[in-house]
């Protein structure tokens, strides 16, 4: 007879009080409510909104809920919440959903399971890049949720079609995850190498993860990702953080690096900066030109060997 699951909820903030409010009603409404929800808010001290929120709804709550505050950054912001631990919609059996299949791995091998966005899903051949990835062969594999570890680039898990049942992945994001505690116990954290805007922090995490452990993702556990624009980051940061940040990522799951590995990766990042440089020019948006720009300054970053080593 399984026991049943404790769930601990932890998830980063940064000035949206109004997306924690419908975050905090959405899993008050799950069939399996979650025992903690733990928030971590990396606004400023003197901005009080979400923890003003907290104050007032925490009392009606079907679950614990701590609110702290963490300096800035998603990966930091996370690894504090897992310390307490004991914007994503979900649909109401999403947690259920989860816990049984954890309760059906008798071996305990499962490490991590993500949800499945039903509201993110793109067709690869509708989207003129990957047409071109293919023709080009930029890329060893193609399958969602799988990372190329020849090239370095996660493969977007997006482009899954809907599906019942789990299959086996390489990476999840953190926005629909759960995570078996024993993986927490053993010691990984988020690194904060990846500091304030997160990029890719949550693929590093559960490469790293499934060294040791099997992940999976679960067609039928459903969630909707919001979006926001509060508190996001300029597309030069998010440029920069394309090229820096998959490289980091890419030496420590793959390497040491082949010169093989390491033509891939930047034969990619080329064709990235041509094709953004392209779209640029074409649209006229300031916002592409500090995208481009931002990559540029990753490509010196990288070839003056400023990206620190992994544990540095």
């Amino acid at each position: 007879m399984h026991t049943v699951a404790s769930i601990s909820v932890v998830t980063p903030t940064f000035r949206r009080p109004s997306e924690v409010g419908g975050l905090l009603e959405n899993l008050s409404n799950q069939t399996l409510v979650p025992f903690e929800v733990i928030l971590v808010d990396g606004a400023p001290d003197e901005e009080r909104e979400t923890e003003e929120l907290i104050s007032r709804v925490i009392d009606k709550l079907p679950f614990r809920c701590r609110y702290v505050r963490h300096a800035r950054g998603t990966a930091i912001q996370r690894n504090a919440g897992v310390e307490l631990a004991t914007d994503v919609r979900l649909e109401s059996k999403f947690f259920e959903t989860l816990a049984n299949v954890f309760a059906g791995d008798d071996e305990r091998r499962v490490g991590g399971i993500v949800g499945y966005r039903i509201n993110q899903h793109f067709d690869m051949n509708s989207r003129s890049r990957w047409k071109w990835y293919r023709r080009l062969r930029l890329l060893t594999t193609y399958e969602p949720g799988r990372y190329d570890f020849k090239s370095g680039y996660p493969i977007n898990a997006n482009m899954q079609p809907p599906f019942s049942g789990v299959r086996e992945v390489d990476f999840m994001t953190t926005a629909c995850a759960g995570w078996r505690r024993e993986v927490f116990e053993g010691g990984l954290r988020f690194d904060p190498f990846f500091c304030d805007y997160g990029v890719l922090e949550d693929a590093h995490f559960s490469l790293r993860a499934g060294r040791r452990w099997i992940l999976l993702q679960c067609g039928d556990a459903h969630c909707e990702e919001m979006s926001s624009s509060a508190g996001r980051v300029d597309r030069r940061s998010i440029g920069f953080k394309s090229v820096v940040n998959y490289y980091y990522v890419f030496r420590d799951v793959a390497g040491p690096l082949t010169w093989r590995q390491k033509t891939r990766f930047w034969r990619f990042q080329a064709f990235e900066l041509l094709r953004l440089s392209l779209s640029a020019l074409r649209r006229r948006r300031m916002v592409d030109c500090h995208e481009v720009v931002g990559r540029i300054e990753g490509f010196k970053a990288v070839s003056r060997g400023i990206v620190p080593r992994v544990g540095s």
